[in-house]
């Protein structure tokens, strides 16, 4: 167990949470005691060998208390909702669910959940540190429930906003379950309302039912001060479809943690990621993809763009298991350096224990075309724009996988005014 102060102080703050948590008691009395024997990573952990995210938070968070909700009108809610939206608003407040500020027209249910097995099934105890912590000490699991046959027709948006102090730790926790033969899109993004260091520690678990679709789009575009520790965990079955689409733009430190759990025939998960990346942002982006069954397909492609003191990290591992004949599984990971300074550390992974399968997997960096920033320029382009259209052409590739086009609208004029200026 790491025993400097802040960790350690934090740690004692999760044991006093656990004997007055509501519910859930026998996960995060499991929680707690792998995070007793594992402690938060120390440096040399394998799996945080390039985010030392421990020593960020010591560094960081001079004072931890976890955050509380917070009151706001509809008129602030609606001024963080982009252009075109049609669709349901589920707002968080500091992580919490404000009920009041939320809409739900459509046939789903959303609630607060004080007991439900599959809190902690998905995403079991044991396998991360901040996930555990998350287990230990989340104050609400809100539940947004599709039955079977239900196909939600427009999409659901999580809205996320935050006004943290400095030092505010945020614990959202959020289950997603999706019946047999249904469908939903989730949407997803965090508007920071001040500017304090604090430290978000996310977790979700979805369940994809057989024969279901689920997408999940999200955007990270937070303040210079916020440290982001996100994990997101699927049970996906039999001739179901998961797809998410994360796109990283700003905070100081963000670790992303996606894992895809195939668990029958005929599923297909799909990851895709675009991270951009300036000034001393930090990103990690590490993805886990276990295909246990025969016939499914799993695809895979991040990109990154980075300048300044930027770093990005991907680590993306593929496991193919004895009885998962038939299965396909492609991942690749492309980055572009614009400076000296910038860092990417690139893992991708593929563990084959099957013998008859289609896999592929690789990773490219390397530095903006000469020749065509040159041809650009020779038909009368600036070299900003030159340079924004050729690094647009790089990162669109994944934009075109958020299928509500709002959204995609609303993301790709970020990106654009970010290609256009910064970089």
């Amino acid at each position: 167990m790491m025993t400097i102060a802040t960790t350690s102080k934090l740690y004692n703050q999760v044991q006093s949470l656990l004997q007055a948590a509501d519910g859930f008691q026998s996960v995060r009395q499991l929680a707690l005691e792998n995070l007793e024997t594992t402690g938060f990573p120390a440096p040399k952990a394998e799996e945080y060998k390039f985010t030392n995210l421990t020593k960020k938070l010591e560094n960081a968070l001079t004072n931890t208390a976890f955050a509380k909700s917070f009151s706001l009108d509809q008129s602030s809610v609606d001024a963080h909702i982009f252009a075109d939206f049609d669709g349901d608003v589920l707002v968080f407040t500091n992580g919490f669910w404000n009920q009041e500020l939320s809409s739900i027209s459509q046939e789903y249910q959303v609630s607060s959940v004080k007991e439900d097995a599959l809190v902690g099934s998905i995403a079991k105890p044991g396998k991360d540190a901040f996930a555990d912590l998350n287990t230990v000490a989340f104050q609400e699991v809100i539940k947004i429930r599709v039955a079977k046959g239900k196909v939600i027709e427009k999409p659901v948006l999580l809205l996320h906003l935050n006004q943290p102090s400095d030092g505010q730790i945020l614990m959202p926790r959020l289950l997603v379950e999706v019946d047999e033969v249904a469908q939903v899109t989730l949407l997803e993004y965090t508007v920071d309302l001040e500017d304090g260091v604090y430290f978000s520690n996310a977790l979700t678990e979805v369940r994809v039912g057989a024969a279901s679709h689920v997408n999940f789009f999200r955007l990270q575009n937070q303040s210079s001060n916020a440290i982001v520790m996100d994990t997101l965990e699927t049970d996906i079955h039999r001739d179901s479809v998961f797809t998410s689409v994360k796109i990283s733009l700003a905070a100081d430190m963000i670790r992303n943690n996606l894992t895809l759990n195939l668990l029958d025939s005929g599923c297909e998960g799909n990851m895709y990621g675009l991270y951009l990346l300036n000034g001393k942002v930090h990103v990690d982006n590490h993805t886990n993809v276990d295909h246990t069954k025969p016939h499914a397909v799993s695809n895979e492609l991040y990109k990154g763009i980075l300048t300044d003191s930027s770093r990005g990290v991907f680590n993306g591992k593929i496991f193919v298991r004895q009885d998962a004949q038939k299965t396909n599984a492609f991942q690749q990971n492309n980055n572009i350096l614009l400076s000296e300074n910038a860092i990417i550390n690139t893992k991708p992974q593929l563990e084959i224990w099957a013998d008859d399968v289609k896999c592929s997997h690789g990773c490219t960096t390397g530095q903006l075309d000469e020749e065509a920033l040159f041809y650009l320029q020779a038909r009368g382009l600036d070299k900003t724009q030159a340079k924004g259209m050729l690094l647009y052409a790089f990162a669109g590739e994944v934009l075109e996988f958020i299928s509500d086009e709002p959204f995609k609208a609303y993301i790709t004029n970020l990106v654009v005014e970010r290609l256009g200026t910064q970089f």
